[in-house]
């Protein structure tokens, strides 16, 4: 019985230790992604074709505003990590333009709320939820 354990032990510990080593062939998020098409928070991740995308920041919300008219339409810009199979990508990316990192194609498509014109309504960065797709063909 004794030398069972002996032999027994060692395996068990290799076995143990081995799969510590293992090293995943996808991204794996801080957090659970959710899935492509859901409006995401900033630091909320979801998965777009095959990275995971998550919205760090808001740069720049330039667009109109929804109760006032305008001669541009202004923009909306914001900081995107992107996470691969063994790769991290930061990008600004502008809603409705696509960007292409490690033959990924993706697009933020959505940003909301939108802003609304007068003093003092300015959108809090905790109100904002993010849609992003994938895209085929090739982007800048």
């Amino acid at each position: 019985m004794i030398k069972m354990y002996r032999t027994l032990a060692p395996a068990l510990l290799a076995l143990t230790l081995g799969a510590c080593a293992v090293i995943p062939d996808k991204p794996q998020p801080e957090s659970v992604a959710l899935p492509q098409g859901t409006p995401v928070a900033l630091g909320q991740s979801v998965t777009v074709g095959g990275v995971v995308v998550t919205p760090t920041k808001v740069v720049e919300d330039s667009r109109c505003p929804i109760n006032a008219r305008c001669i541009w339409a202004g923009r909306l810009v914001v900081t995107t990590q992107i996470d691969g199979a063994g790769w991290r990508d930061t990008a600004d990316l502008t809603l409705g333009e696509p960007w292409s990192t490690h033959g990924t194609v993706l697009a933020l498509t959505s940003g909301e709320p939108g802003r609304e014109a007068g003093e003092g309504k300015e959108t809090p960065a905790s109100a904002y939820r993010f849609t992003y797709e994938a895209r085929e063909g090739s982007a800048r």
